[in-house]
């Protein structure tokens, strides 16, 4: 009896031992959801269902875009920030991630610790126009300007906060100029006031500036980022006139939640690379003033830190608070 019993162990140890493995489904098994925690029509909203239309085309898989908008991106980062780290919720996020934390007295998420990087996807650079009755030429010309006259020029924005926003109290703290900021809802009346001579100066994304610096209306000073735009070469950027390390990008990327497993991320971010390399994703997203800026996980991390520290001290400095 007690070699009989001592077979059946080892017969069942045997089976437990050898019984088949089910390997999981390979990534993606079912719809993917990318979350664009702005309204439609704007540049997350472009980028997340471009993004969706080329990632569902490889994968062979639905991936849906969702918009979830308000407070700033807040609501839908919350909700992507609470989802499963799976795989299946992403989100395109702006600069206004990392800024929002400072911006805000409270937001119910870190926007480092609670998210897990995938991938930079495209930058935008900001671009400097003035009216045209302004009588500086350039940028050292401006603050010549500007000191001669503190106080006295206004500054527009699309908004307390935006990246525009941001762009202008940057400006201001580099060149020590006093330029008073005057928020506007939305870019277009601000960009209508530099035209009538309302504002003498307008921080703007290249997408929206250089139409009307093309046809006349605006003059175009300076681009913030630290190489000049290939949509406007002839346009010198603000760390070459004068203001070395000068930079302000308005750049968008892609986020999951925290502890998504390293081959998934390594899978979305190779197929996002793929899907920017692509011509027509090129052509329509740099018609829209944006360069494709594919990153890897580790380097968008990095991104993501540098960010939040510099934008955190110009909005202590600017005294900057939203409600």
């Amino acid at each position: 009896m007690k070699v009989l019993s001592s077979l059946a162990t080892a017969a069942a140890l045997w089976l437990g031992t050898t019984a088949p493995v089910f390997a999981q489904p390979a990534y993606p098994a079912k719809p993917v959801t990318i979350v664009a925690a702005y309204p439609p029509g704007g540049t997350v909203d472009l980028l997340s269902r471009v993004l969706s239309q080329k990632l569902g085309e490889e994968w062979k898989q639905t991936v849906i875009v969702e918009n979830r908008a308000g407070a700033s991106g807040i609501i839908g980062s919350q909700a992507v920030a609470k989802a499963q780290a799976d795989g299946y919720t992403l989100m395109v996020v702006p600069i206004t991630h990392v800024t929002n934390s400072s911006l805000f007295a409270k937001v119910p998420y870190d926007p480092i610790e609670d998210f897990t990087p995938i991938a930079m996807i495209a930058a935008s650079p900001v671009m400097l126009v003035t009216n045209n009755n302004f009588p500086a030429k350039n940028v050292a010309e401006l603050v010549a300007q500007g000191k001669a006259n503190p106080g006295r020029f206004n500054c527009g924005s699309g908004g307390n906060g935006t990246s525009q926003h941001l762009a202008c109290e940057l400006f201001k703290d580099t060149t020590k100029v006093d330029i008073k900021h005057v928020p506007y809802k939305g870019n277009a009346a601000a960009m209508s006031d530099v035209i009538g001579g309302q504002i003498e100066m307008l921080f703007d994304q290249m997408a929206t500036a250089v139409p009307h610096v093309k046809s006349g209306r605006v003059r175009a000073l300076a681009v913030t980022t630290a190489k000049r735009s290939p949509a406007m070469p002839q346009v010198p950027t603000v760390a070459e006139s004068g203001f070395p390390g000068f930079e302000a990008t308005a750049w968008f990327g892609i986020v999951g939640p925290r502890g998504m497993p390293k081959d998934v991320v390594d899978r979305i971010n190779a197929s996002v690379r793929k899907a920017l390399a692509r011509p027509e994703v090129q052509q329509q997203l740099g018609a829209q003033g944006l360069d494709l800026t594919p990153s890897s996980p580790e380097e968008f991390r990095d991104t993501l830190k540098s960010e939040m520290t510099k934008w955190a001290s110009v909005i202590k400095q600017a005294g900057i608070k939203l409600e």
